[in-house]
């Protein structure tokens, strides 16, 4: 019995080798596109389905070449594309077959995925226990309006634009009144009126003083 599979066995390699060495030998080159863009698809994986899958690779601008038989079903395959097979035609007149392969896109939705900040259920339910739940809407208004919270955003927040738009307002008016009372922000002692006001005032002193003695 042994013998008789030991035989059987010998005979389907004999008869596979036969049917593939009478196969002519051609030059299978190409170049990968892919459909939508027509730009290259590169280091794409070649199969070839009928010789044992032996596997070849196109290079970086999506050229391969290599040497296959008539008849051969080549399988080409890359990530984020889908797979597209290929038979080489027989009785080619010439030895060498060129191919524009293209690959279409192939978009893969992976399912949600949802990540927590606890490593077990065991501190899931530890934080969850200890939870403190929210106040209700009446309470978290308050907080949000009160003196604390107001003037803790009013440290951080920047200003916005009208609001340095009335700042600006504001410092150019005291600026206006205060240039219409000091005309062209003169000097005091460069003005009679002050050196009058203050030999009145000097002369008044004088009197107080002669009318005291």
């Amino acid at each position: 019995m042994r013998y008789c599979l030991i035989l059987i066995s010998l005979f389907f390699s004999l008869s596979v080798y036969a049917q593939t060495s009478g196969k002519k030998l051609v030059q299978f080159s190409g170049v990968i596109l892919n459909v939508d863009s027509n730009t290259v698809v590169p280091y794409v994986t070649i199969t070839n389905r009928s010789d044992d899958n032996q596997v070849f690779a196109a290079n970086y601008k999506g050229y391969f070449s290599f040497v296959a038989h008539e008849g051969d079903t080549l399988q080409f395959s890359a990530v984020g594309y889908k797979r597209e097979g290929i038979v080489i035609p027989t009785g080619l007149s010439d030895k060498k077959y060129t191919i524009m392969v293209k690959m279409k896109q192939e978009i893969i939705n992976l399912p949600t995925v949802r990540v927590f900040p606890w490593a077990s259920m065991d501190d899931f339910k530890r934080e969850f226990l200890t939870m403190k739940f929210a106040d209700d809407d009446l309470e978290i208004a308050k907080k949000n309006v009160s003196r604390e919270s107001l003037a803790a955003m009013a440290a951080n927040l920047p200003r916005d634009g009208q609001e340095m738009q009335n700042l600006n307002f504001q410092n150019n008016h005291t600026r206006l009144v205060n240039k219409n009372m000091n005309q062209r922000m003169s000097n005091p002692l460069l003005s009679p009126f002050a050196w009058g006001a203050l030999i009145q005032q000097i002369m008044q002193g004088d009197k107080s003083r002669n009318q005291g003695n």
